[in-house]
């Protein structure tokens, strides 16, 4: 018998297609891998197993079912996004437990593309930290069980690296999707503003968070980004030697990058150099405001997140970060910090087509009830270990996490890809060659 747990999600769109195999049966060995595996990963907040088998019936019943891109594969959604019938409680007691209306709309297209959606994913409380806990699950890393998955689409990272499903759907606000992509070695892309619908919450975190996917392939995370953004992401045509510029600095100061990321960037560089593309040693021009043109951003968004909710029902973490981000609302929604940001790095990436760097700083936290510890805590342990990803949510560029090195426990590192607008098919064109130049396990070794 031909198991489907662990396969890409364009191998079983492939096959259900080719009437190799039906939705329901990839649909329910999936389920039955989660009934299995999640208590000791915590990926999933809710899982739809009666409803997602009625609706790979449905899929495997559509006319249309030979053209669907993702004919009868599993898919798991970050608990932020709506998906109908089920409640959205984005991690909190405080928000209500009544079923959504209607799909998000990228959860509409993935399922008009064949998807069928198995479960709502773990995040921590209003989608505020890099570490995933809280009153409605902790998700840990499948890699090692010890460490946090990381945040905010912990839930959702940790389902793909556990085999649970081939690709899941997250977003990313200030590193929320590429923060978990690296501790579980996955492949994902936050794309630049306004390539996919982004509605994550009032205002989207004042337009910087992102929709986009998590996958454990290039393959899987381009089909699904073309699904999202309804639009195709083939390679360039002018595809050939890049200018790549490597960093090994800290966008926020006073934060040093552990040995295994800087090894893990090194070891790229020299992988893209052979690849044929001029490889330089160059760093941005950030400014050293940006610590807290960072903060001031990140405690806005939950800010405004935050209204409306009962303070009584969120926990102390949360509201200290809403109560600092009050004092910053009326700045940052001027807009102004980011598009000096965005002026004084223009000029680097005309330079150069793609900047290569860490993807992390240092290895995740200990998987512990971080939502029960004090604020400042919290914030010194998600700056110091991801330091990377604010400022291309501060610019709206794109930027990739890509599975690349280990650490010495065996779990995975990463490299981020960051490139100009626009440049989303040469970030993934770029990761590519990452990949089948050194390939990595794609699936934690759960038994």
């Amino acid at each position: 018998m031909t198991s489907w747990t662990g396969r890409s999600a364009a191998e079983i769109a492939a096959a259900v297609r080719e009437k190799r195999a039906t939705p329901r049966e990839v649909v329910a060995e999936h389920l039955a891998r989660i009934e299995r595996l999640d208590g000791r990963v915590g990926a999933f907040r809710t899982v739809r197993a009666e409803a997602a088998l009625a609706e790979a019936d449905e899929v495997g019943a559509r006319a249309d079912l030979a053209e669907l891109p993702l004919a009868g594969v599993p898919v798991a959604v970050k608990d932020n996004l709506a998906v109908r019938g089920e409640s959205k409680r984005v991690g909190s007691a405080a928000t209500p437990d009544t079923p959504s209306e209607q799909d998000h709309v990228t959860v509409a297209r993935l399922r008009a593309a064949g998807a069928v959606v198995v479960g709502l994913t773990n995040v921590p409380e209003l989608c505020v930290f890099g570490t995933t806990e809280g009153v409605h699950g902790t998700a840990r890393n499948p890699w090692d069980t010890s460490r946090t998955a990381g945040g905010s689409s912990g839930g959702s990272a940790a389902a793909v690296a556990a085999g649970l499903v081939p690709i899941a759907l997250g977003n990313d606000g200030m590193g929320s999707l590429r923060i978990p992509a690296a501790n579980c070695g996955l492949v994902t892309i936050k794309p630049g503003h306004g390539v996919v619908p982004a509605g994550v919450s009032d205002g989207d975190w004042f337009g910087m968070s992102e929709n986009g996917p998590l996958a454990t392939t290039v393959e899987d995370a381009r089909l699904m980004l073309g699904i999202l953004a309804d639009a195709e992401f083939v390679r360039p045509p002018d595809s050939g030697m890049r200018k790549v510029a490597v960093s090994l600095r800290s966008p926020l100061a006073g934060i040093a990058i552990t040995a295994p990321y800087k090894a893990a960037v090194r070891d790229a560089a020299e992988v893209l150099m052979k690849a044929g593309h001029q490889v330089r040693r160059a760093d941005p021009s950030y400014p050293m405001s940006l610590s807290l043109t960072s903060l001031a951003h990140w405690t806005a968004g939950t800010a405004e997140d935050a209204q409306g909710l009962d303070g009584s029902l969120l926990t102390r973490r949360t509201r200290v970060h809403a109560a600092v981000g009050r004092r910053f609302v009326k700045s940052v929604g001027t807009g102004k910090a980011r598009e000096e940001l965005r002026r004084r790095l223009e000029p680097f990436f005309e330079e150069y087509d793609i900047l290569l760097t860490p993807a992390l700083a240092r290895r995740s936290p200990a998987s512990a009830p971080w939502h029960e510890r004090g604020w400042l805590r919290n914030i010194l342990a998600n700056t110091t270990y991801s330091p990377m990803t604010p400022p291309w949510n501060l610019t709206g560029w794109p930027a990739m996490a890509v599975p690349f090195g280990t650490l010495p426990s065996g779990a995975p590192t990463a490299v981020q890809l960051v490139g100009r607008p626009g440049t989303e098919a040469v970030l993934l064109e770029t990761a590519e060659q990452l990949e089948n130049l050194h390939p990595w396990q794609r699936t934690a070794p759960l038994a």
